[in-house]
């Protein structure tokens, strides 16, 4: 990465204190910043170019001609990616100093350290104050699911879903009932080998799951649990309980038993598997694809918690506490939440609002003329209005949220290897996550 910031961020980041251009230090009020035309300035850093951003920015000024927003990017010209561990750094130390710009992008950044640490804004009491957004219309299970300690402080771009889909012929077959809204991994686990053994007699045997290495699963369970096994108030890890060794033998057990495979599926569906559905389209064209009668489900879950699909956000922003400008800073975010931009051509995922993707879903209903929706390759999936029922019932109920810290994961693939290789035992593994993660959360 080329060592030179920049002049563009060395801007976001002494915004708070430095005007850039004629370089004259602020009053010691440390009054918001002014652009030449004596507009109030906003500062956005953002980890590479968004259009989406720039869209919103430039019709933000059109509403608002006394404050001009300045968004700026981390990644400069020529860099073929973003340093995310410089990020990181560069943010931390802005955010500490108080200097940092009034609205910065926190995707991939420790959001409940921050918190802990009162350096963003809770954006809650903002939110509910607000005249200019349709709370109504808010898609309300995304943004409490959010929540931390009991706060708004993050907005996301968009979102998408993180479902699981089962074979319903399989399902209907075996005369196996799935109780979704209940079942746990240990349930799963149990129609998993029944619908496996009615398969193994067969031409072709099928696997509850496939494609993936079993630390691959492991990772995805735990994210699934996340709150379970990281706090994310307190930071504190607890993967040396019960709960993870027996998670670490379940999955093993299963892969051991041949359940489960890590080998490629090939012609050998897999009976379960899990797909990501990025916009309202995505609830046919992945799901239909690869089954003829594919059944959306919740994920199996931990006793006591919901199945609610998994919510999974594209770029968040957050405003500084430290900020000088909160409230022009604010105006901005509340803009985001507006029909005009929530509707952008530069983002397809789907919308902080309902009526965004209750018109997405409607349109694509329309398309399914008598249950047939055309697919690729000149395929057809019959898709009733009871499933489209089931689309809008999984997107206005999804609430299973965890902002999963790329690291843990990483020490758990990691550490988790051995155990599954037969080098340590599940009590030995989790003692190392345990300690290697707990090492990592105090840094």
């Amino acid at each position: 990465m080329n060592k030179r910031l920049g002049l563009g961020f060395t801007c976001v980041i002494l915004a708070a204190t430095t005007a850039c251009g004629n370089s004259k230090e602020t009053t010691a009020s440390k009054e918001q910043p002014k652009s030449k035309e004596g507009k109030t300035v906003v500062t956005v850093s953002l980890k590479e170019s968004n259009p989406y951003y720039e869209a919103a920015a430039k019709k933000f000024k059109e509403k608002y001609p006394d404050i001009d927003v300045q968004i700026q990017s981390f990644k400069q010209p020529g860099e073929e990616r973003v340093d995310n561990e410089k990020y990181i750094k560069t943010t931390n130390t802005a955010l500490l100093s108080g200097k940092g710009a009034d609205m910065i992008e926190v995707t991939g950044l420790p959001v409940d350290k921050y918190v802990n640490q009162q350096l963003l804004l809770n954006m809650s009491d903002m939110l509910d104050l607000d005249k200019t957004v349709n709370k109504s219309d808010l898609q309300t299970n995304v943004l409490d699911a959010m929540k931390l300690n009991g706060g708004l402080y993050t907005m996301p771009a968009s979102f998408f879903l993180r479902a699981f889909v089962g074979d319903g012929d399989a399902l209907q077959k075996a005369n196996v009932k799935v109780d979704d809204k209940s079942w746990n991994w240990k349930q799963f686990e149990e129609i998993a080998r029944k619908l496996v053994q009615q398969t193994a007699s067969g031409k072709e045997r099928r696997f509850a799951l496939g494609n993936e290495q079993p630390e691959v699963i492991l990772q995805e369970w735990v994210v699934d649990s996340y709150g379970q096994f990281i706090d994310r108030a307190t930071r504190k890890a607890k993967f040396d309980s019960p709960a993870f060794t027996d998670l670490l033998r379940q999955v093993k057990k299963l892969y051991d038993d041949k359940i489960m495979t890590a080998q490629p599926m090939d012609n050998e569906r897999p009976l379960f598997y899990s797909e990501r559905i990025f916009s309202p389209a995505d609830f046919i064209k992945g799901p239909y694809t690869k089954l003829s009668n594919p059944k959306l489900l919740q994920k199996p879950h931990p006793e006591g918690k919901t199945g609610g699909v998994r919510i999974i956000t594209t770029s968040e922003l957050a405003i500084q506490a430290k900020s000088e400008g909160k409230e022009e800073a604010w105006k901005f975010m509340a803009f985001l939440l507006s029909e005009e931009v929530q509707s952008s051509p530069y983002e397809e995922r789907f919308s902080l609002l309902k009526s965004v993707n209750e018109k997405k879903l409607d349109e694509l209903q329309k398309q399914t003329k008598g249950g047939a929706y055309k697919l690729e390759a000149g395929k057809t999936a019959k898709v009733s209005e009871e499933d489209f029922a089931r689309f809008k019932q999984f997107l206005h109920t999804a609430d299973r949220y965890a902002d999963e810290d790329v690291k843990v994961l990483n020490i758990i693939y990691d550490e988790a290897e051995a155990f599954f290789s037969g080098q340590k035992s599940a009590e030995e593994v989790a003692k190392l996550i345990q300690n290697r993660t707990t090492t990592y959360l105090n840094e």
